[in-house]
């Protein structure tokens, strides 16, 4: 009952909050709006941190940025400064009596994590821009620190893990609601898919990739346990919101995202060797290039364009490469980032600089009606081509290295967990399938620079390492017991 009391009144804050924070965005009252969050902040950080970190994953998707109501300061309210002053509060305790766990360290993911910050370090010296880079490296660690470092504590209890998800899940919804009840009042129209979302939301497709990455956790919760009948039927509420949701976002990378999540679930579900799924990869990839110049042909041909509100038709203008401008433009953006990495290839241009630095890298060419001169239009759509270009090919294993080393553990821990923790088991699944739909979506778009990703697939990884050691220490435990017995 606890964990509900708990839940229910950081569910209820929430809600005040988001009413509160678009009421306070329309007066362009941010200042008056941020003195009550902030003595709030400290009291919890103080009183009780671990409810001020469970709050982070309901307000996550409920953050909105400040950047339009300042001189180009971007900041995601309440998030980055809860973040930023729960980084600062910790690292203090830690000096005095340690707040992060001793089996942190000997944790293969925290290798990995600890490789790829070293090297955004690295590079960070080495960048055309050290300010903007050492800027990227401190965004990364008030998201890591807290979320990764501090949360692989918190997720020792189970019921933490749980309530992370439904906090996120119950923001999540909330955001969606919003979004389509604006989006009604424009009768769903395709072009105003893109900005119905605001203020919680940049675009349309960064709220797809989360609309879409919140659909293996609710059915993963949907399946866990039996629930009682009305938590199954807001479960079912929620389930329909989130497809229609998907839907309306009129986002490509996020439909084919949950596509890929359940061929994945195939692969995971029917034991399919890992070795088998890399052969299949290097198979298509070797196929595909032998036999490019007849699909470029083919893809020539396709003059579906993302404007249409058609399904099918959507489905088919994620290959037109001929006229389609978002397309076209996401070429530009690739094209600039392996010219990039072409010039720098050892250590990139530096952190977070892929935005302010392309715009000399741009073909005459490759320039769509979308294009800007100056280049300063965002990034290079690609979580693995950005750090390519960023911080190169390094930098680029060592967010591969990243991202094998979370999907290895994920699967491993699946596998390995005990078959009468019916609920756990299935929930390690949705996390899995949820960080599918994610780089998956990475190949296309990427956002690990903001809350809305970081936050929660930072949480998945924290509890995958807390598992993890729910699992070694239970089975340490029963072999003891067996040598006394």
């Amino acid at each position: 009952m606890e964990t509900f009391r708990i839940n229910r009144s950081l569910i209820l804050a929430g809600i005040l909050f988001a009413f509160l924070s678009v009421f306070l965005i329309w007066e362009e009252q941010m200042l008056l709006f941020g003195i009550p969050v902030a003595l709030l902040a400290i009291y919890f950080a103080i009183f009780n941190t671990d409810k001020l970190f469970l709050s982070l994953f309901f307000f996550t998707p409920l953050s909105f940025n400040i950047e339009q109501f300042t001189d180009g300061f971007g900041l995601f309210i309440p998030t980055e400064p809860l973040l930023f002053g729960l980084m600062l509060f910790l690292l203090m305790q830690q000096i005095r009596k340690p707040v992060f766990p001793n089996f942190l360290w000997r944790n293969e993911l925290v290798w990995a994590v600890g490789l790829y910050l070293i090297w955004i370090f690295v590079t960070a010296i080495t960048s055309e821009l050290p300010l903007v880079s050492f800027k990227f490296l401190l965004v990364k660690f008030w998201f890591i620190i807290p979320v990764l470092f501090y949360g692989s504590s918190v997720f020792l209890k189970k019921a933490n893990i749980r309530s992370f998800i439904w906090l996120f899940i119950v923001g999540m919804i909330i955001a969606m609601i919003y979004t389509i009840a604006v989006h009604a009042s424009y009768n769903f129209g395709e072009k105003e898919s893109h900005w119905v979302m605001w203020p919680f939301f940049k675009d349309h497709t960064i709220y797809g990739a989360m609309v879409a990455f919140v659909i293996p956790l609710l059915i993963g919760l949907y399946f866990s346990k039996k629930h009682g009948l009305l938590v199954q039927l807001i479960l079912i509420a929620f389930i329909v919101i989130n497809f229609i949701a998907l839907y309306f976002s009129y986002t490509r990378a996020a439909w084919l995202s949950v596509i890929a999540a359940v061929f994945v679930w195939g692969f995971i579900h029917f034991k399919i060797k890992f070795s088998w799924l890399l052969s299949i990869a290097a198979f298509i990839g070797v196929f595909v290039f032998f036999s490019w110049t007849s699909i470029e042909q083919s893809m020539a041909k396709n003059k579906n364009e993302h404007t249409t509100e058609n399904f099918e038709k959507r489905i088919q203008s994620a290959a037109n490469v001929t006229t389609d401008a978002s397309n076209l433009e996401r070429i530009n953006r690739w094209t600039c980032a392996i010219d990039m990495f072409k010039e720098r290839p050892l250590t990139g241009f530096g952190p977070g600089t892929y935005a302010f630095e392309y715009a000399r890298f741009q073909r005459p060419e490759n320039l769509t009606i979308i294009s800007t001169t100056n280049g300063d239009a965002g990034n290079a759509h690609s979580e693995y081509l950005g750090a390519m270009a960023e911080m190169g090919i390094f930098g680029l294993i060592s967010i591969l290295a990243l991202v094998y080393a979370l999907f290895y553990k994920g699967i491993k821990l699946y596998h390995a967990w005990p078959k009468e923790d019916k609920e756990f088991r299935i929930l390690i699944l949705a996390m899995i399938l949820a960080l599918v739909t994610y780089f998956v979506h990475g190949t296309l778009n990427n956002y690990l620079d903001t809350d809305k990703a970081s936050v929660p697939i930072w949480a998945i990884c924290a509890s995958f390492i807390a598992l993890d050691y729910r699992l070694k220490n239970t089975k340490e435990s029963d072999s003891q017991s067996a040598v006394l017995d």
